[in-house]
């Protein structure tokens, strides 16, 4: 378990690894190829030390990886904004945001599937606004309206990636408590489960209840993400959020239970029509 940047150092560098071999080189011949030390190349490799988007950029060329959205990703890794050099939307907020959380929008912002199992709120990427400035208020410690504004439209502008082209695939499990929750009174909790019937209705979104007559679950022990990446040989990676930081694992056998973990909560869980159905209910009793 680390924190964002050591892991993703870690994943670039077996990524160009994998690239160096694909290109049919040792680390020696990448080395003396760019005009590197040897040593440079592995630290790079192994994670060891950082890298600049610059060598990245040297390092693909090298290896005639000409993939665009293969390249974008590798340099994002890296700690570039855009492969192209621009800043990326939430460069803006970078006064009010905590690393962690730029880190997890940057994920986010690449991912091509997202699997998400959530047990208090409603996943940003389908709050409304006036929900998300209710669970905001209520996560930050008294906000100033100024801050409150700004990571307000950070959550909704994070939204976009939904539709993208291509959009982001979104596969949430949302606990009955969820959609119990009064967040921002009646009014805000009945727009928000309309909200989610018409996400739930979206080809890219796939939104399940598990309900509280499932029992216990795996689940319990808290929500997670788990991030996918197109045309990548293996950056899964999972995501895990406390009150002051988030924690990302990496490790294949940790990625495979949690992936397992949350195919059983889907199992278990409503299926997409019947959960339309429960939120449908739900919306009669309010």
């Amino acid at each position: 378990m680390q924190h964002g940047p050591a892991v993703r150092r870690r994943k670039l560098g077996a990524e160009l690894r994998a690239l160096r071999g694909g290109a049919g080189l040792t680390s020696g011949e990448a080395a003396r190829l760019v005009g590197w030390h040897q040593s440079k190349v592995s630290r790079i490799e192994t994670g060891a030390s950082g890298v600049k988007p610059a060598d990245v950029r040297i390092l693909l060329d090298a290896y005639g990886v000409r993939d665009a959205q293969l390249r974008d990703l590798l340099l994002v890794l890296a700690g570039s904004d855009d492969g192209d050099g621009r800043h990326h939307w939430w460069h803006a907020y970078r006064g009010v945001l905590p690393p962690t959380y730029r880190d997890f929008i940057s994920l986010e912002s690449q991912a091509s599937a997202m699997r998400t199992l959530e047990t208090s709120v409603v996943p940003g990427l389908l709050q409304t606004p006036e929900y998300a400035r209710a669970v905001t208020r209520a996560a930050v410690d008294g906000p100033a309206d100024e801050r409150l504004d700004a990571l307000v439209e950070v959550r909704l502008a994070r939204q976009d990636v939904l539709r993208g082209a291509p959009p982001l695939e979104l596969n949430a499990v949302l606990d009955e408590a969820v959609l119990r929750r009064e967040v921002g009174g009646p009014e805000v909790m009945a727009r928000q489960l309309e909200r989610l019937m018409e996400a739930a209705r979206l080809p890219q979104v796939r939104l399940q209840i598990l309900p509280f007559a499932a029992g216990a679950h795996i689940g319990l022990t808290g929500p997670f993400v788990i991030f996918s990446f197109s045309n990548t040989s293996d950056l899964d990676v999972v995501v895990l959020d406390n009150l002051t930081s988030s924690f990302h694992l990496e490790r294949k056998e940790d990625v495979v239970a949690y992936t397992l973990a949350f195919d059983t909560l889907r199992f278990h869980a409503l299926s997409i029509e019947d959960s339309l159905d429960f939120i449908a209910g739900l919306l009669r009793e309010g």
